[in-house]
């Protein structure tokens, strides 16, 4: 299949750039259009890409662009906007369908269908027993899938996976520590201690029985449960007979924590076994695809989606493009049940099988169990899609009052709210996040690492001047046109007249004029609902403490600050983590190991003595000499 760049050169009549456009341009073009399937692109006069299509017939689909009457409103808008057109040509359809998915996920264009949470699903995974390690772990897991593991899922959310993994640990009581900690202890951890680990690291049970607790957690995670549960009962009755009442009331715990994940997963969906559940709803020009994950009979959650640039697109395309983009990063099911036949369904289930390897089925019940559960995604739908509404109602309308309040021209789109979090000055980081029509984006929050070693310890103004001087340096090196959609309508800095007079000095030095500015300081004894708010040449001013639009603030400003403190505390916390042995050249895990196991402590290290630290094993002379060298600066 060709790359998504691999598209006609510039030199190429279809692509170089001409004086003509819209549809007069695709006119001009469709003369040399190969007849043949592959992949067009429609560019504006940036080089953006406006929109990505498939085609059958390169020849006999472009056509149909440069009749714009015939085109809806949104179509119309991006062909007067179209000044270049690319195309790729494939060697059959479902190439150019796969292809398609892929340029409108790394694209986003404005004029497709784009799905726009991306993120990847949680799974547990099952380590396997090697001979060099005969107590694998359990634990939660994202990304690439290693070869020494088994993975189960997707679940829906972490949510999700954290309760059921919390459950599993009860009645499957496996480790789920790292191999760091599980290496150096000496001792059972508190796991142990509320029977949620077998301890393997102090020798508290055998390899035999813990492969055997190992191959039940396996069996129950495939959908074998009632197996394991009728095996359990029957040890448990044993052990009751036998008066080994402990046992049995182990053995009755863990029968326990099944029935709960299987309360919490609904067991015994009769009509599925692997299956995604797809259901659509549509209202006031804005789409919601609730999907719900089943595996193994069992219904490991749902998450709703919210496509954009769905205003005039029927479900048929919605589900099309949905599905394609959906699954194009993402393992398909072997079934896939929806509620709208989605737009060239057969070869949309063609693709999916070429990227899963397998046959991907994609049906529509209208009858039975089947029918029943894809009804019941629908309904998810649209009632996810009537909160999403109502929220976004209620959003605009407090937009709109913040522009009343600050006199904004017009309800801003994009709202940047910047904090900074350090402890006397230590690992000090500024971050902004972001709001708009549609509540928070989180995909656009910022953070950045504070780099002036001159600064102050403790310098708030000078961390926000830094800040705020890469974010819209940045801007105006990239986009000083301000056309992009990068750029704020209203920055919010947390504090009072001293942060906005060193926001509004630190934006005048960048040449950054007519940008909307608040700061939002705490009110007398920190007390919610008694701020100020300031602003360049305005007198302060302060709300009513049950005033929405104060309300909605506060949640900015507390927003912000919990995204600051969060990642301040992660790069914190990994400052703890490194010790003073990784400043020491030569000195890896291997050796760090074999130092903290000789001598119990960094800080026994650093007083031992240079023939000491040569008796370690693996701790040649000048190793030795370098850490010694190292913790008593050369002498």
């Amino acid at each position: 299949m060709p790359d998504a760049d691999d598209s006609l050169r510039l030199d190429d009549p279809l692509a170089a750039p001409t004086a003509l456009s819209g549809a007069a341009l695709l006119r001009a073009q469709l003369p040399s259009l190969p007849n043949g399937p592959g992949v067009y692109r429609m560019l504006d006069g940036k080089g953006e890409v406006l929109y990505v299509g498939k085609a059958k017939s390169l020849k006999k689909r472009v056509p149909a662009y440069a009749k714009p009457a015939a085109l809806s409103a949104r179509l119309q808008r991006m062909v007067a906007l179209t000044r270049r057109l690319e195309v790729v040509t494939t060697a059959n359809e479902v190439e150019a369908l796969l292809l398609e998915c892929n340029l409108i996920k790394r694209h986003r264009p404005p004029y497709n269908i784009v799905l726009r949470d991306d993120k990847s699903f949680p799974y547990i995974y099952l380590g396997k027993a090697t001979a060099s390690q005969p107590f694998p772990r359990i634990g939660r897991h994202r990304g690439a899938k290693r070869k020494d593991c088994d993975y189960f899922g997707p679940f829906a959310s972490s949510g999700a996976v954290n309760e059921t993994l919390s459950a599993l640990l009860r009645a499957f009581p496996l480790r789920s520590c790292p191999e760091s900690i599980f290496t150096n202890r000496v001792r059972p951890c508190l796991q142990y201690q509320i029977k949620r680990c077998s301890a393997p690291c102090v020798g508290r049970i055998e390899a035999a029985d813990y492969a055997q607790l190992l191959g039940q957690a396996h069996d129950f995670l495939a959908g074998r449960s009632g197996q394991i549960q009728t095996r359990l009962q029957a040890e448990m009755q044993a052990a009751s007979e036998r008066l080994a009442f402990e046992q049995a009331a182990a053995l009755r715990d863990r029968l326990k924590a099944l029935a709960l994940i299987s309360a919490r997963q609904g067991i015994n969906v009769a009509s599925v076994e692997d299956a995604d559940v797809i259901g659509l709803a549509q209202e006031g020009g804005q789409a919601c695809v609730q999907v719900f994950f089943y595996r193994a009979g069992r219904n490991y959650g749902n998450r709703a989606y919210y496509p954009v640039h769905t205003q005039d697109a029927d479900a048929a395309d919605i589900l099309e493009a949905f599905l394609g983009q959906f699954y194009s990063e993402r393992p398909s099911p072997k079934l896939v049940l929806v509620s709208h036949d989605p737009g060239s369904a057969a070869l949309l289930a063609e693709a999916l099988s070429v990227r899963a390897g397998r046959k991907v089925e994609i049906l529509r019940p209208q009858r039975g169990e089947r029918c029943q559960l894809v009804e019941q995604t629908v309904t998810n739908a649209r009632q996810a899609l009537a909160r999403h509404l109502a929220e976004s109602g209620s959003q605009l309308q407090l937009l709109e009052r913040l522009a009343e309040l600050l006199e904004l021209p017009e309800p801003p789109r994009r709202i940047e709210v910047y904090d900074n979090s350090h402890i006397m000055g230590a690992d000090a980081v500024g971050a902004f996040i972001v709001a708009g029509p549609e509540g928070l984006t989180k995909s656009a929050y910022r953070k950045f690492t504070i780099k002036r070693d001159d600064l102050t310890p403790g310098d708030d103004y000078a961390m926000l001047r830094e800040v705020l001087c890469r974010r819209f340096g940045r801007l105006q090196r990239e986009d000083p046109e301000r056309q992009g959609g990068q750029w704020p309508d209203l920055v919010i800095i947390d504090g009072g007249q001293g942060q906005l007079s060193a926001a509004c000095a630190t934006l005048a030095d960048c040449g950054v004029m007519a940008l909307p500015l608040l700061a939002i300081a705490k009110g007398p004894d920190r007390d919610a609902g008694r701020e100020v708010l300031y602003r360049p040449e305005h007198p302060p001013l302060r709300l009513d403490r049950r005033d929405p639009t104060l309300y909605f603030l506060q949640r900015l400003r507390d927003e912000a600050h919990r995204f600051v403190i969060a990642s301040h505390r992660a790069k914190r916390a990994k400052a703890i983590g490194r010790s003073a042995l990784d400043r020491v050249p030569g000195i890896g895990a291997k050796r760090k190991r074999a130092l903290l196991n000789h001598f119990g402590s960094v800080r026994s290290i650093e007083t031992a003595g240079l023939l000491d630290l040569e008796r370690v094993p693996g701790i040649s002379k000048a190793v030795a000499r370098a850490i010694y060298d190292a913790f008593h600066e050369g002498g």
